[in-house]
């Protein structure tokens, strides 16, 4: 058994309510929530690989309007005693998820066969500062959760796999820009799933 987990119900709006070989979690939005939520559930039950699905802001001008694998995930919302932006006190600064695909992806070639690392905090992105700084700790997309996804996993011994669909350039009016996307990305994220299993 596979464990579906997105941060909100509109990101998976396109997927049905059962989906065989998958239960089904929304952990709700932000860090300590992704944590809370996924630790309960891998508590509560075993499962052989969780699937991550979501939103993502696009802060590398080379990732367009689709799904990407994500193969890391930093913080950008956090500095060590030493003033490190991006380096927590005592959590490691990049969590691999270690996702090795079996064929080439398409959607890689246009980064030079690079993964994307994903930059994690707890406030939407919404102001081209912001990115500027965020860009700078090597991220091509924002989110809320997925460090603390991968994080957990990671304790439990679980394999992760994340999936983002580009919803909006986390500069100004990026809010409104989600608002009007997630369906639509919620309908990709669907697409992908089924493609690569088949349900």
């Amino acid at each position: 058994m596979k464990l579906l987990v997105a941060a909100l119900e509109s990101e998976l709006v396109a997927f049905p309510p059962v989906l065989t070989g998958f239960d089904r979690l929304v952990t709700g939005p932000g860090k300590l929530q992704a944590t809370y939520a996924l630790t309960r559930a891998l508590d509560a039950a075993r499962y052989d690989e969780i699937v991550v699905v979501g939103t993502a802001g696009a802060i590398d001008e080379r990732l367009d309007g689709t799904v990407y694998e994500i193969d890391a995930a930093i913080q950008h919302d956090v500095t060590d005693i030493d003033g490190i932006v991006g380096q927590h006190v005592s959590l490691p600064m990049r969590v691999e998820l270690g996702a090795i695909p079996t064929e080439p992806d398409p959607r890689q070639e246009k980064l030079g066969g690079e993964s994307v690392t994903i930059a994690t905090g707890d406030s939407f992105v919404d102001d081209s500062d912001a990115v500027a700084g965020i860009r700078l700790l090597g991220a091509g997309l924002v989110d809320m959760e997925t460090y603390a996804y991968a994080w957990v996993a990671e304790r439990f011994g679980i394999p992760i796999r994340v999936l983002k669909a580009v919803s909006d350039r986390a500069e100004d009016d990026a809010i409104t820009d989600w608002r009007t996307t997630v369906t639509a990305c919620s309908a990709q994220l669907r697409e992908r799933v089924r493609a690569d299993y088949g349900v």
